[in-house]
C-alpha cells in the first residue's frame, strides 16, 4: 500500500531495509528510557505486524514510522500501536496521523477488535481513540490509566474488552520477568 501524503513523503509499508531506520527514529522520539516502559516490554520477544508497520519516506529518507504489535486482552487478539515515532524536524506536518490512519485502514480488514496505546489522548483522538475506563484493561506493569486508550475497529467491540495485556505470541527467546506472558 502507498498513499500519497503531501510533495515531500509518502506512507508506505515498512520494508525489511527500513528496520535500522525505524530503530534510529525510535532512539531519537523516546531515547533509552524507552525499554522500561510497560508497552515496550510486551513488545520484547515480539514482531510487529509487516502488514500494519508503515513508513512516511522521502525518497531513502523516513521521516515516520508506525508499528503494530499483537497483544492478547482478556482471552481475545487485539493490537497495541506503537511506537509512533516522526522525526524532530517533521513533526506538525501530518506525519504521525497519516501513518495511523494507513495503520487503522489496513488493520480494519483483520479479525482485531481493537486497538490499544499508551498516549496523550488530545493527540490520539484526532483518529478515534479515547481513554478506557479505569481498571478495564491493566498492562503488565506501571501504566498511568489515565493514558490507556482504545479504538475500536469493529462498532462497539470495545465496550466489552477487559483484562490483562499479555503478549499475544512469543517470536525470539527473551527473559519473561515482568513481561506478561501469558
Amino acid at each position: 500500500m502507498s498513499a500519497p501524503a503531501s510533495p515531500d513523503w509518502q506512507i508506505r509499508l515498512e520494508a525489511p531495509g527500513d528496520a535500522p531506520g525505524v530503530e534510529a527514529l525510535n532512539a531519537q522520539s523516546f531515547g533509552p528510557g524507552r525499554f522500561a516502559k510497560s508497552a515496550y516490554r510486551l513488545r520484547e520477544g515480539v514482531h510487529p505486524m509487516p502488514e500494519l508497520s508503515f513508513v512516511a519516506a522521502q525518497g531513502d529518507v523516513l521521516r515516520g514510522s508506525v508499528r503494530f504489535w499483537p497483544v492478547s486482552v482478556g482471552g481475545h487478539e487485539e493490537l497495541l500501536l506503537g511506537p509512533l515515532a516522526v522525526r524532530d524536524a517533521d513533526r506538525g506536518k501530518g506525519i504521525g496521523i497519516a501513518l495511523m490512519r494507513a495503520g487503522i485502514a489496513a488493520a480494519q480488514a483483520g479479525p482485531w477488535r481493537g486497538i490499544l496505546l499508551v498516549g496523550d489522548e488530545p493527540y490520539y483522538a484526532k483518529v478515534g481513540f479515547a481513554r478506557l475506563p479505569p481498571g478495564r484493561v491493566r498492562f503488565p506493569g506501571p501504566v498511568d490509566e489515565s493514558r490507556i486508550l482504545g479504538l475500536s475497529l469493529k462498532a462497539g467491540e470495545l465496550l466489552t474488552l477487559s483484562g490483562l495485556v499479555r503478549r499475544a505470541r512469543i517470536h525470539d527467546p527473551v527473559c519473561a520477568n515482568g513481561a506478561g506472558i501469558g
